[in-house]
């Protein structure tokens, strides 16, 4: 019994030797992408409705992981710092959100709710990280959207958005801030172009 006991003790000694020796958890704080409302326009509703869907990304944009580039193609992140969601993400519902507030598509749906919709906006996401250059971060977003009429699967409109926005500092919110700017102006752009295009939803294109 004796033995045992001594056993024993000597397992739990090793035990509590193991888990003093884990990672402690970093601990995280959570951003969400802030927005600006854009203004609603006036102009005559159009007669074709929209889905937007959430862009396609390679794995290290495709993440929670707000990402920053320190030097040259050197990737990381920002410690102990996470978006409330992956960019994609982030960016389909902003997008759905400038729309909204643009109020020209009364027939506005994403990728979420699968809605039969005349056109598609979909696109791939390039960049959408902090960089810095000559010792200051400025973020910068780059995505090739794509507009695709639903019936026949057919590219109507592509354009690529290069978005560039300085930040006033270094500290993660001042960088959360300029992503948040970027993505207005990126938001702005999309749907004027997007309204810009020559869409109807009565054009059956077959091929």
């Amino acid at each position: 019994m004796r033995l045992l006991a001594h056993l024993f003790a000597g397992t739990a000694i090793t035990l509590l030797s193991a888990c003093s020796v884990l990672p402690k958890s970093e601990p995280q704080e959570i951003y969400r992408l802030p927005a600006t409302a854009l203004p609603h326009d006036h102009a005559a509703p159009v007669n074709w409705s929209l889905r937007v869907d959430m862009p396609n990304a390679e794995r290290m944009i495709d993440s929670s992981r707000i990402t920053v580039l320190p030097q040259g193609d050197e990737m990381s992140v920002y410690k102990g710092a996470r978006w409330s969601d992956t960019a994609p993400k982030l960016l389909r519902n902003r997008f759905v959100d400038a729309f909204r507030d643009n109020g020209r598509i009364a027939e506005l749906s994403s990728d979420e709710t699968s809605l039969q919709a005349d056109y598609s906006l979909s696109g791939d996401l390039r960049a959408f990280q902090s960089v810095y250059e000559n010792g200051q971060p400025v973020v910068v977003i780059r995505f090739d959207a794509r507009l695709v009429k639903n019936n026949g699967l057919r590219i109507v409109a592509s354009h690529r958005f290069d978005i560039t926005q300085p930040v006033g500092g270094t500290s993660v919110p001042q960088v959360v801030a300029a992503f948040g700017q970027a993505t207005d102006a990126l938001a702005s752009q999309l749907v004027n172009w997007t309204l810009q295009q020559p869409l109807d939803a009565h054009d059956v294109h077959t091929d």
